[in-house]
């Protein structure tokens, strides 16, 4: 298949808004790969490289870019995937440059529209809307194999690729071959957000409400005195927590699997800000004198595996049950079962007096399903929301090429207004459509991405938190930021100030 035959599909994924469209057009794609050109291929249209990273930076390869572009399309998806498995070979004095060049040969010889292609998937900017499940369904309706077939081994292999080319080259044999594993850790079951206590409860008819801890989640694999820590981005940190290792090693059991939440607590037993609880994770770790300066706690809430028993399948209060008889009561999240709103919202605020996020609500009777955002799971937080200034605005890509989409936030200074990052989130087309052509009414200079503003416009925005950042000017950034609506009735002089913005950091 051409590179050219992948773009134009990534393209149109991208502009359309239907997830039956996207998942039409993927499945057609898929159909028409060989098995060479399989792997690069759904890790291309995944918005990643099979390779990883290349050796290459953000900024080289924005440079990179030729002036010049091919007629035709002539480049195979198996020629740029063999391009790219050389450009990391290159090592040695000058390697630097020989990448680039070898890279720059290879745009050379591609359309406008696959350099587009490459350059954005180069810098990991391909977000054409092909997320694993639209993928996943795809590549089942490809196969021919059942989707909750192919959803399992995703969630037991945790590789979209190679789940991907065993249900398109192997078929229901190969995809049952993919099972829970110990030391391979499995996706984290995710959940989605609820607007209030009642409201989770009252979706859910047999449900139980545990604190939600802003820490780090961490899936712990023991057999016997082995015992390996892993992140929620399946990263192994088992040096970094002796104490998870310690704690984990002393259960009575012989083999388990176990997720949970890692956290710092102060004296009072309220939790440190989540980067805080962060610096327990660095690169380069004096383990011992952190340890001392930070002692982490754990807090599991699932089980996985027990003994010889994979438990995925059970439902949420059999696998809590299993757990929960062999762990120490400290070592076990909160929980409360009720269907009573009361007695739920008093555990609730509860959790938000000892300093917590907010609270899970969780269905009883689910499964485990590794990966997903499923019902299953609902989170209750406080809604936190502040009225910024819009500084500056970036182009869209993707279905939002042509329009001012990705805000630069600021918070009132005392020397002007202090950035606190960046939101494309909750905006509809009419927003995107309006603050497109009033940014550029407001317009004070460009670049080939950004245009910056009069610091004019109030946009209220809710966020999940606030952190410790280096990046930004003020020191914070936001968690998780999305625009409500725009606050026609505020002048930028009323927006709220920085040190709004650092009194909820250190509260």
């Amino acid at each position: 298949m051409l590179l050219a035959d992948l773009a134009a599909t990534s393209d149109n994924v991208a502009a359309t808004r239907s997830r039956l469209e996207k998942i039409r057009l993927l499945t057609e794609c898929l159909a028409r790969l060989s098995p060479a050109e399989m792997h690069p291929a759904v890790a291309f249209l995944s918005g990643e490289l099979r390779q990883g990273k290349i050796g290459i930076g953000y900024s080289a390869v924005r440079e990179v870019a030729p002036a010049d572009a091919a007629g035709e399309p002539s480049l195979t998806i198996v020629d740029v995937d063999r391009e790219l498995d050389r450009i990391p070979t290159i090592s040695g004095k000058g390697s630097k440059a020989a990448k680039v060049a070898v890279l720059h040969e290879l745009l050379l010889r591609a359309t406008r529209q696959e350099q587009r292609f490459l350059t954005r998937l180069l810098i990991g900017e391909l977000r054409q809307g092909a997320l694993e499940g639209v993928m996943l369904e795809a590549v089942a309706k490809a196969s021919g194999r059942p989707a909750e077939m192919v959803r399992r081994a995703f969630m037991l292999g945790g590789n979209l690729v190679e789940v991907a080319v065993a249900a398109l080259t192997g078929g229901e044999d190969a995809l049952s071959a993919f099972a829970l594993e110990l030391f391979q850790p499995l996706q984290p079951m995710l959940a989605k957000p609820s607007g209030s206590v009642s409201e989770a409860i009252a979706k859910l008819d047999d449900c139980a409400l545990e604190w939600k801890l802003d820490g780090a989640r961490v899936q712990v694999h023991r057999d016997g005195d082995e015992v390996r820590v892993y992140t929620r981005k399946l990263n192994d940190v088992t040096l970094a927590v002796p104490e998870i290792v310690e704690a984990t090693r002393n259960l009575p059991v012989g083999r388990i699997v176990l997720d949970g939440e890692a956290i710092a607590l102060r004296a009072d037993t309220k939790p440190h800000p989540f980067q805080v609880t962060m610096r327990r994770f660095g690169r380069r770790l004096d383990v011992a004198r952190m340890r001392e300066e930070l002692p982490l706690s754990v807090f599991f809430f699932d089980c996985l595996h027990l003994d010889g028993s994979d438990l995925i399948d059970l439902e949420g209060q059999e696998r809590f049950a299993a757990f929960s008889e062999v762990l120490p009561g400290e070592l076990v999240v909160p929980r409360l079962v009720t269907g009573d709103p009361e007695a739920a919202g008093e555990f609730f605020e509860d959790a938000l007096e000892r300093g917590h996020e907010g609270v899970l609500v969780k269905d009883n009777t689910a499964p485990y399903e590794a990966g997903r955002r499923g019902s299953g799971w609902l989170k209750v937080k406080p809604a936190h929301t502040l009225d910024l200034v819009v500084l500056a605005a970036e182009w869209g890509s993707g279905r939002r090429k042509g329009w001012l989409s990705n805000l630069h936030l600021g918070a009132r200074g005392p020397d002007g207004f202090v950035m606190l990052g960046k939101t494309f989130k909750g905006m509809t087309d009419e927003m995107l459509e309006w603050q497109t052509r009033r940014l550029q009414e407001l317009e004070v200079g460009r670049d080939d991405y950004t245009v910056y503003v009069a610091p004019e416009l109030v946009v209220e925005v809710a966020f999940d938190g606030v952190q410790a950042s280096p990046q930004y000017p003020g020191g914070v950034a936001l968690r998780f930021a999305r625009v409500k609506r725009y606050r026609s009735d505020k002048t930028a002089s009323e927006a709220d100030t920085i040190e709004t913005v650092l009194a909820l950091l250190e509260g």
